[in-house]
């Protein structure tokens, strides 16, 4: 009979799970204002030929051997690795081996004897047996547990590939942010130098009565501001390295790098299409397994209202005398059972209600990635542009601040018609074009950094 029933059973299994397929999201016009169908994305690129700079490349390469970020996190796949292999030898039955001693007194009146019968109640029993259970998958309650597990051990994979993309984004952003701070100091410490050699100039100028004291002093406070800029560049530069060192697991120490003027942003790259997002970004692909489990779970807590079966053995020796232990003490038993549900106190309806609230949850969840990783990619792109086009406007206001410097330094000798003011003005505007210039750089190679993380790249 349980036979029987577990052949029909099956037959109906499908109607209790379902099967799970992707959900169907929105990708259409994630990239805002782009109409790409290139298919070709910067995210298939592997990150050591994605940057040019063997230095920051050896450094990447020693962050993903030693980061603790990423440590644990593959810590966290061996340990969804072993419940999804927990949940796979939940097909087979649990096999148990027991040997114990009883010490037993019966009560006699207990016992309802004739009288005068005299029989004795203390006794010792001796037994070693294997003891087995085995629940049948019937509605697929231990398939749906298996699919949850594997699900959990996807995510600890997707999440490990997310951390690994983020860490070479966060090591080459502050690899570029310590190379810019390197050009601000050298081009701070050049012009510190100039002013002191223009203070000399305007006390020579003092001398020859084309300059007033006034000027003199507002030459030395200009040469002043410049030099105090550098110690905050200098505590900028330590701080970054420090920064880098603990994205390497490293003690605090120098940053062996390249200079910044060698490099120049790529301007050849590709995003491909919103819908590779599903395929490329980790923590998509981790949202959708968030919502892979959610669906399973619902799965599972459909299982509980329909009856379990059971079959459960025991077998081995039993006896009252040692010495006869392994003489005529066989015994065993065999049950079969099969257990329908009829009042739980309402656990198995809300089991079943939290588990679909918590499927639409993931849903919105994986939605809501998706959207985020798009603006991610819009804002990347659209940084991007914007740099390329400060850099072009600020080529040609450098030059001009470089000119202007240079004509009102030659007019101040030879004309009153200008004065010192208008020479420190210059000087300064030239200043802070030029630190912004190098701003403006880095913006558009952070910008390629931030583009290929948020496309998903950097885990290939």
């Amino acid at each position: 009979m349980p036979i029987a029933i577990l052949v029909i059973a099956l037959l109906f299994t499908s109607c209790v799970t379902k099967k799970y397929s992707t959900p169907d999201v929105k990708t259409d016009s994630l990239y805002r204002d782009m109409a790409q169908q290139d298919t070709t994305t910067l995210a298939a690129m592997p990150w050591d030929k994605l940057f040019a700079d063997n230095k920051l490349n050896a450094l990447i390469k020693k962050g993903l051997e030693q980061n603790v970020n990423l440590k644990n996190a593959i810590e966290n796949i061996v340990q969804a690795q072993a419940n999804l292999q927990q949940a796979r030898l939940a097909y087979f039955p649990t096999l148990d081996a027991t040997a114990d001693i009883a010490r037993t007194k019966q009560s006699v009146a207990a016992l309802n004897l004739p009288p005068n019968i005299n029989i004795n109640t203390l006794f010792t029993t001796y037994r070693g047996y294997f003891s087995s259970a085995w629940e049948a998958d019937i509605w697929g309650k231990i398939s749906s547990s298996k699919r949850v597990a594997l699900a959990n051990y996807l995510q600890t994979e997707a999440a490990k590939r997310a951390v690994q993309t983020q860490l070479i984004a966060d090591i080459a952003n502050n690899y570029y942010f310590l190379t810019a701070l390197d050009e601000q100091l050298r081009i701070t410490e050049i012009t510190l130098e100039n002013r002191i050699n223009s203070v000399e100039i305007v006390k020579a100028l003092k001398e020859a009565a084309y300059v007033t004291g006034a000027d003199v002093v507002q030459a030395e406070a200009n040469r002043y501001a410049a030099e105090v800029a550098i110690p905050d560049i200098k505590q900028n530069i330590r701080e970054t390295e420090n920064t880098l060192n603990i994205l390497l697991t490293q003690p605090p120490g120098p940053i062996d790098r390249n200079t910044f003027e060698k490099y120049e942003a790529a301007t050849d790259f590709s995003t491909g299409i919103p819908a590779q997002l599903l395929y490329y970004r980790p923590d998509v692909q981790q949202a959708e397994l968030e919502f892979r489990a959610s669906f399973e779970n619902t799965n599972l807590a459909r299982t509980y209202f329909y009856p379990r079966l059971t079959l459960t053995a025991t077998g081995g020796l039993s006896t009252i005398q040692l010495q006869n232990f392994f003489d005529n003490s066989i015994f065993y038993s065999l049950i079969a059972g099969l257990t329908q549900p009829i009042f739980n106190q309402g656990v198995n309806k809300a089991r079943l209600k939290v588990a679909k609230s918590q499927q639409v949850q993931a849903l919105n969840d994986f939605q809501q990635t998706l959207f985020v990783a798009g603006q991610e990619v819009s804002n990347a792109l659209y940084s991007y542009q914007m740099a390329y086009d400060k850099r072009q406007s600020r080529a040609k206001q450098i030059e001009a601040l470089e000119k202007a410097v240079e004509f009102t330094e030659e007019l101040l000798k030879y004309t009153s018609n200008t004065n010192y003011t208008d020479v420190l003005t210059s000087q300064q505007s030239l200043l802070t074009a030029q630190l912004s210039g190098i701003d403006d750089k880095l913006q558009q190679l952070q910008a390629i950094v931030n583009l290929y993380r948020a496309l998903g790249g950097g885990w290939q």
